[in-house]
């Protein structure tokens, strides 16, 4: 018993620090809409979020054998964060009931949430499967506690950015130090670069 409450701390605190990631980069790209259009993107970030995971939840351990898939997840994110704040510069408030602020493109905001989808499950997916170990159900408790982090969270970055913007720009800077990480791991998997064996956990 004592064993199985710790496992669920474990898995509580790991997606916590996870999915906060995947929710403030959600966050940030459903800030730009009306709440309408803005709970549209969270939802579709959820979905994303959900399915994304499940299926590296089956391939985790055979797709991070591959150091290219860091580096491609890396710059894939550094790609996102540019983008991202390029949308936060150009987004103006809302001054009267009649003039609305523009709003970037719909489409082009769902894909980017489902390929930041993609790239951030990976070390959530890979956390999950560790604690779990060979638990199916602690590996399907995990996930839906994912997911139901990614959407509190994100909808609460939603809101706060949409008021604050320094809190979209400090989400970018969290975002592009996972990318930044994402990239390392991958160079020192494929003995491009090589850190102290003390750092070697942050990669």
């Amino acid at each position: 018993m004592l064993e199985q409450l710790l496992i669920v701390s474990q898995m509580v605190i790991i997606n916590l620090v996870m999915a906060a990631d995947n929710a403030i980069i959600i966050g940030i790209i459903a800030a730009s809409f009306a709440p309408k259009h803005r709970y549209q993107i969270i939802m579709w970030g959820l979905f994303g979020a959900l399915l994304f995971r499940i299926i590296f939840a089956f391939f985790a351990s055979y797709l991070f054998g591959f150091a290219f898939v860091k580096i491609f997840g890396g710059l894939l994110l550094i790609w996102i964060v540019n983008d991202l704040r390029t949308d936060l510069f150009s987004t103006k408030r809302i001054k009267s009931p009649t003039k609305a602020s523009k709003e970037p493109s719909y489409i082009q905001s769902v894909y980017k949430v489902l390929f930041a989808d993609i790239t951030l499950s990976f070390d959530n997916v890979i956390g999950i499967v560790g604690v779990a170990k060979d638990n199916i159900n602690l590996l399907i408790f995990g996930l839906f506690l994912s997911v139901v982090f990614v959407g509190t969270l994100a909808r609460f970055f939603a809101e706060k950015i949409k008021k604050y913007k320094w809190i979209g720009y400090l989400g970018l800077f969290v975002i592009l130090l996972v990318a930044l990480q994402l990239l390392i791991g991958g160079m020192i998997d494929l003995e491009i670069l090589s850190v102290n064996e003390n750092f070697e956990k942050f990669f």
